[in-house]
């Protein structure tokens, strides 16, 4: 049906281009490009062992909008899906604006000298997206994505009015690692060290980072810590849905991760300024990251479940009070036999290989930068249980007692 171009060829780009081209009737052809093109054939290959499909690879530093726009001319994709660094948002936004072609990505722009996530600058964009007729569709991940889905599912379908929303992000992986990362290690680190911040009652309530510690029971995983954290969907959702009193965020890190977190920072490992090494200026994180194992590489390796979703509190289409617990578990070796990827790169990899679907089907559409809650999630619902990531919604006994 249509040609796409995915730029970014980590764990996230694997998985999306291996489950793009099990889906050959809707994505016709695929090309696959990133700053180092060895990767991108490593990808292709493995899609051509796997599934007989051919994805052509290109070289391209994305950062370089007039560089990209000639790639996006050439290849003359419906869509560009980038699943490359935050950092080069804006810059593969531009180029699709100049080359007339529809954006998604999974993660929000954040600047390179600043651990500071935001919309603005990418919600900046909506007059220049609609004046071109062009559709931008930002954050179809799991977090942010699906569980912005699993939200507007719920207030569709069970819920007259949300009052309180807890995101809760379990990886019950165990890599056999000392100290890494399942996503990108800069990405990672700088989100986990940024200040927390949570929506209630109409402004935004700080504390200090991995400050706040509550336990919860997962499903397939058990009882595990889970820290209060910042993430950009908080901002989307409470700007889209309004009525929402609460918004929180939480994600679980084992005692071994925070332990070495912390020495980390502490030595000074973590910081994002440039310092000064034998008259050359580097970057302690981006040192840290090129010596810490690549998160694409632990896929072998990784065994146990994620369990990500959302709990809601509001009133319910019968008037009452209620509680619904929607989520998702995903076994990291199943994700590996398939697509040679653990579940981290595995779920946030399928949504956007569904959100890519459903802008090239055209089931959603529009002219402007949009978040995944503004659509009708039906589709994308179920998309997500025909792809391998099932879903299941269950009753508590009331909201989360912290």
């Amino acid at each position: 049906m249509s040609r796409v171009l995915v730029i970014g060829a980590g764990g996230v780009g694997s998985v999306a281009v291996h489950k793009m081209a099990m889906n050959a009737d809707i994505f016709t052809h695929i090309s696959l490009a990133s700053r180092t093109k060895s990767k991108c054939d490593a990808i292709a290959a493995s899609v051509k062992e796997r599934t007989g499909v051919v994805v052509d690879t290109y070289e391209i530093d994305a950062e370089e909008v007039p560089a990209l726009t000639r790639l996006i001319e050439k290849v003359q994709p419906a869509l560009v899906v980038n699943l490359a660094l935050p950092y080069q948002d804006l810059a593969i936004m531009d180029a699709c604006l100049a080359a007339g072609v529809h954006y998604m990505d999974t993660a929000n722009y954040e600047p390179k000298d600043e651990a500071k996530f935001e919309y603005h600058w990418q919600w900046a964009y909506q007059d220049r997206f609609k004046d071109a007729g062009l559709m931008a569709l930002l954050g179809s991940g799991f977090d942010p994505g699906v569980t912005s889905v699993f939200t507007t599912y719920l207030k569709k379908h069970h819920f007259e009015r949300i009052d309180t929303l807890d995101i809760l992000d379990c990886n019950g992986g165990d890599h056999g690692q000392a100290f890494a990362t399942n996503f990108n290690p800069e990405i990672n680190i700088r989100e986990v060290t940024a200040v927390a911040r949570h929506w209630e009652n109409g402004d935004w309530v700080e504390t200090p980072p991995m400050s706040v510690k509550q336990s919860f029971d997962f499903e397939a995983v058990g009882p595990k810590n889970m820290y209060l954290m910042y993430h950009e969907e908080i901002e989307s959702l409470k700007t889209h849905l309004p009525e929402i009193k609460r918004i929180r965020f939480w994600m679980t890190f084992g005692d071994e991760y925070i332990k070495h977190l912390t020495v980390l920072q502490n030595v000074g490992m973590t910081r994002i300024d440039p310092v000064k090494y034998q008259g050359v200026e580097i970057i302690p994180l981006q040192f840290l990251k090129a010596v810490l194992p690549e998160p694409a590489s632990l896929g072998p390796t990784t065994k146990g479940k994620t369990n990500i979703g959302c709990i809601a509190t509001g009133i319910g289409k019968d008037g009452k009070e209620k509680t619904l617990y929607i989520y998702n578990i995903c076994d990291h070796e199943d994700a590996y036999a398939e697509t040679g990827n653990q579940a981290v790169s595995y779920t946030t990899g399928v949504p956007a290989m569904i959100g890519a679907a459903l802008i090239v089907k055209g089931l959603w559409r529009g002219h402007g930068v949009y978040n995944m809650e503004q659509f009708n999630p039906d589709p994308f619902m179920e998309m997500l249980n025909q792809h391998g990531l099932p879903w299941q919604v269950k009753e508590l006994d009331g909201p989360l007692d912290f």
